[in-house]
């Protein structure tokens, strides 16, 4: 069994105990305009005009008193439960057995082991779809991928390694009885559990990402956060909720949660205001600051969002904010296939079990697509959409969605010699041919 540290300060609320924790602010991020398309000269400076004009009067709208943080009512904290408490199968490759993990326990086993190796974690948060969950139910998307973040120092390469050995040496305590544990090497459980590696060591970004498969699109991602320039592509997505009390709770108390009895905990938005993300997230309202930033523009998710009838909060400004978001999207991906590969993925990672969605989905990409692109040549457009619309009938080929063709009235149009007086009519009916003919 690990051994477990009750980190920070105890307080009470309603004869709970928790602990505090500090709270980070914002983090944004930024990325290099890199012209890889013909007819992008002149992209960046006309890029940064549209965002200017935009979002000056967003940005001069922004209340000096907003504030990012809000404590989580009765209500969240015991949907935040459930999401903690819950067992989720890690699913194992080859002949490898399916682990059962709660989520608090396998982040109080990681925290508690980062810091008993010298890293110490500053504080623990659920982020993104899952967090947005918890702050507001039936919002008309299901939570995917349960995004955790642990915030630490980075300094050195040493660091980014010793986390990936505590992350898999970590997978052995939820090993069933009766595996020799000994026989199991690190590199063995990576490339039976790891759904994605990935590990950022830049002078503005240093993190790390571990996934752990899940074959329902239900990942657990680990992420280890020194500095990172930007965690959200809208508001609805902005929310970081801090577990540190939650974990202290589940370490020292053995009663169950109650109303009247549970820890404080806090959220936060990094979009700016909590209240005014909160609201966009409950009157499913699209919103965003800084488009700039985002790479890939924010497109797809964008369309994502539209699939599930959010809507623009101003639908002026977001149809100028269509044009930018499929510049930014094709200048970072400026080839065919990587655009294929970029759609796939997303489609793959958030659309598990919402098969009947991916032709919809692929239906407002090609719309925007096509509406809003303004800076490819017309043969890059015209190969872009082709994609799109091979993508949506694949995926109706999947389902099989496509009609039978003994069930189709097709139509041909007749040749424009049949109504040439001077053609010989011997072997054409003596009828009046209309324009399109029924070709059953």
């Amino acid at each position: 069994m690990a051994n477990y540290i009750v980190r920070g300060t105890v307080s009470c609320h309603g004869g709970a105990c928790v602990s505090e924790s500090g709270l980070c602010g914002g983090v944004c991020v930024t990325a290099n305009f890199t012209s890889h398309i013909s007819g992008f000269e002149c992209l960046q400076n006309s890029l940064l005009e549209v965002q200017s004009k935009l979002f000056e009067k967003m940005d001069n709208k922004e209340e000096s008193n907003s504030c990012p943080f809000s404590d989580l009512t009765w209500e969240q904290v015991s949907r935040l439960n459930e999401v903690l408490t819950e067992v989720v199968p890690i699913h194992g490759r080859g002949h490898f057995p399916t682990l059962e993990v709660q989520l608090n326990d396998i982040v109080a086993r990681v925290r508690s082991r980062l810091e008993l190796s010298g890293i110490k974690v500053k504080d623990v948060r659920l982020n993104g779809s899952t967090a947005s969950h918890v702050l507001v139910q039936d919002i008309g998307w299901s939570y995917k991928d349960l995004d955790v973040i642990f915030r630490v120092d980075l300094p050195h390469e040493a660091e980014f390694k010793l986390i990936k050995d505590v992350v898999l040496g970590t997978l052995l305590d939820f090993l069933p009885e009766g595996v020799n544990k000994e026989k199991i090497t690190p590199m063995t459980l990576k490339e039976a559990y790891v759904q994605k590696l990935v590990k950022v060591n830049t002078e503005q970004d240093r993190w790390s990402l571990i996934s752990l498969s899940n074959n329902n699109g239900r990942n657990v991602e680990l992420k280890f956060v020194d500095s990172i320039r930007r965690q959200f592509e809208f508001s609805v997505d902005s929310f970081q909720i801090v577990l540190d009390s939650m974990l202290s709770f589940y370490e020292v108390e053995q009663a169950p949660m109650s109303e009247a009895f549970h820890p404080t905990v806090s959220g936060e938005s990094m979009y700016g205001d909590f209240n005014t993300a909160l609201s966009h997230l409950r009157n499913k309202l699209i919103a965003t600051k800084r488009p700039e930033e985002i790479r890939g523009g924010g497109l797809l998710k964008y369309c994502n969002l539209l699939v599930r009838d959010f809507q623009p909060a101003s639908e002026e400004e977001f149809k100028g904010l269509e044009r930018y978001m499929c510049s930014r999207f094709f200048i970072d991906f400026p080839d065919i296939g990587e655009q294929q590969r970029k759609v796939e993925s997303y489609l793959q990672s958030h659309f598990v079990g919402e098969e009947k969605s991916k032709y919809d989905y692929l239906t407002i990409l090609r719309r925007v697509v096509n509406e809003s692109t303004v800076c490819l040549m017309g043969h890059e457009r015209r190969q872009t959409l082709h994609l799109i619309s091979l993508m949506a009938l694949q995926v109706l080929a999947e389902q099989n969605a496509i009609p039978d063709a003994s069930c189709v009235t097709c139509y041909y149009q007749p040749a424009p010699y049949v109504r040439d007086h001077n053609f010989s009519n011997y072997y054409v009916a003596n009828q009046n041919i209309p324009t399109w003919l029924p070709c059953n």
